[in-house]
């Protein structure tokens, strides 16, 4: 039952939002919406930036295999930001303190608290794209784990501004503790304005749909 109401509202979230790059944290005084799904979660972030330094904000997930739920506040900074004439490289300190539930097997409406933490890393320019990113998840029982993924991109062409901007991506993630340790996802970024949009199908035959709007 709980699972069906999240996805539900995960997908209504979708349908009612209707200027933007994948970025934790937004111009000074900007809020974001991200709403990801791929073979491990689907997951919520709304969250504000007081300035280019760091965003506050609320953060949803449901974990697939598990079947858990996270909700708490996800706080994102940015440790260094190198820009040159011709690129950008950002390195940020993404941390999330809430609650964990699940009524999963021998769990019933579980509740414990659970802290994230992780570190990402982008470098691109007009045409490449590479970042890294990891996470280590912590709670008493539900779940514990590590993950990290990697991605390259490429621009087939240089849009000017307010143009849409294709991008073709591979990303590979890594989870040690699960048992498909390394999955594979071929992904196509669209972005034109304030709006972000990915999909892609995974090497396990699983669909990634990653949807982001600031305002």
């Amino acid at each position: 039952m709980n699972k069906i109401i999240l996805r539900c509202f995960f997908l209504s979230v979708l349908i009612f939002i209707t200027k933007s790059h994948a970025r934790p944290i937004s111009y000074a005084g900007g809020w974001t919406i991200m709403q990801m799904n791929d073979f491990n979660k689907h997951s919520f972030h709304f969250h504000f930036s007081p300035s280019i330094k760091y965003s506050i904000g609320y953060k949803s997930e449901f974990w697939r295999k598990k079947e858990w739920q996270f909700h708490g506040t996800q706080l994102n900074y940015l440790i260094k930001r190198i820009n040159t004439s011709k690129s950008q490289t950002n390195f940020y300190l993404k941390n999330g303190l809430g609650i964990a539930f699940s009524d999963y097997k021998n769990f019933e409406k579980k509740i414990e608290p659970n802290f994230f933490s992780g570190l990402s890393f982008d470098w691109e320019d007009r045409r490449y794209f590479t970042s890294y990113e990891n996470r280590i998840n912590y709670n008493s029982s539900i779940d514990k784990f590590f993950v990290q993924k990697a991605r390259v991109g490429y621009s087939p062409y240089i849009g000017k501004y307010g143009d849409l901007h294709t991008w073709f991506m591979l990303e590979i993630q890594h989870m040690p503790n699960v048992q498909d340790k390394m999955v594979f996802t071929p992904l196509l970024r669209l972005f034109k304005d304030d709006y972000l949009l990915e999909t892609g199908l995974s090497n396990n035959n699983n669909f990634t749909f990653n949807f982001i709007k600031r305002f």
